[in-house]
């Protein structure tokens, strides 16, 4: 976050607060502040929550995490798609959420009338502490006083490899995969193969996957663009693991571009390539009514995810597809694949 001068409407100059942002190379996003609530750190990170065009925002190291205007986008659409899925075989009673420190994603979780037994591991307290006293409209306090919820102080890598837990859904709201960031860990085949012993027959894993640009650098034809994303690597190091992988997405205006998902399940079907197809092309009328089964009254409560949002996430552009089967790698320890991160 940085004071820079703006031409005002009287074409005079006048110090405010600006914050910008690295989108991919060559790309920043400025936006004018009009209010900075607090800007503190922890041991691990700065935080800050200010307003902008996107009302009330948190920015964690200068990145964009959440914003009011568009955090439900994000957070339906990272939990309710695998709580559903799970739903098919068995409805979900134990989740895990790795990260998840502005509480959105419990509060998600929590619609679930099923669900019994919440335990999200976050290794910043500070961001928890910060998330409840000035964005209390993404869980706050209506989350952590949920009986059904655990909040634990941790290292989620840590938490997995040592809990005698096994959960039906596993969520990772992580950070994401960028060199030398805290999260990276959490992205290679190995925590995967781990993660899928700690998962309940039928249960479904999935995480977020970074930015997954309707039109990829890798199917451009300006040979100055270069890769930014490791929604590809993700999808395909899943994919070594489960059964099934699927990739989808949605466009977060905050973030400045479409975002990936990928969840993975492993399936009874003698068929996986059947079981994806007909989880990624359903009757948006099937959707609805697992989500209405799940929620009841709190289906009202949505207000971006459902049977028609569902099948368009899921319906990745071509220049999308066609990166996501031209790339074959896969992201192990001894082999990360980074995301842009300015």
């Amino acid at each position: 976050m940085t004071t820079a001068p703006l031409d005002d409407q009287n074409g005079g100059a006048r110090d405010i607060f600006v914050f910008k942002e690295d989108i991919s190379p060559g790309l920043k996003y400025e936006m004018q502040l009009k209010r900075v609530f607090t800007r503190t750190q922890s041991q691990y990170q700065d935080i800050d929550v200010v307003e902008s065009c996107f009302g009330k925002t948190l920015i964690t190291d200068g990145l964009t995490q959440s914003t009011e205007f568009d955090e439900f986008c994000y957070h339906e659409s990272l939990v309710h798609p695998s709580l559903i899925k799970c739903a098919q075989v068995r409805p979900p009673e134990t989740v895990f959420i790795g990260g998840g420190g502005e509480l959105a994603t419990a509060r998600e979780v929590l619609r679930h009338q099923t669900v019994k037994k919440l335990i999200m591991v976050d290794l910043d307290e500070k961001v928890v502490e910060v998330s409840k006293q000035y964005l209390p409209e993404w869980g706050g306090d209506n989350v952590c006083n949920d009986p059904r919820f655990e909040l634990v102080i941790g290292d989620a890598h840590e938490y997995i490899h040592n809990t005698e837990f096994i959960f039906d859904v596993i969520i990772m709201d992580i950070s994401d995969p960028v060199e030398a960031g805290p999260g990276i860990a959490l992205y290679t085949r190995e925590f995967y193969d781990f993660a899928s012993s700690k998962i309940n027959p039928g249960g479904v894993f999935v995480t977020q996957a970074g930015m997954a640009s309707a039109v990829p650098a890798t199917v451009s034809d300006l040979d100055s663009v270069e890769d930014t994303m490791s929604f590809g690597p993700i999808v395909n190091t899943l994919g070594s693991v489960f059964d099934v992988s699927l990739g989808y997405t949605t466009n977060i205006p905050s973030f400045g571009s479409d975002w990936g998902f990928v969840m993975a399940y492993n399936t009874q079907q003698q068929s996986r390539e059947i079981d994806a197809s007909t989880w990624q092309t359903p009757p948006a009328e099937a959707i609805d009514s697992l989500l209405k089964t799940q929620l009841g009254d709190e289906l009202d409560s949505l207000k971006h995810y459902d049977g028609l949002t569902h099948c368009r996430m899921f319906a990745l552009p071509k220049p999308l597809r066609t990166y996501v089967k031209a790339d074959k790698r896969i992201m192990t320890k001894s082999n990360p694949i980074f995301m842009y991160s300015g």
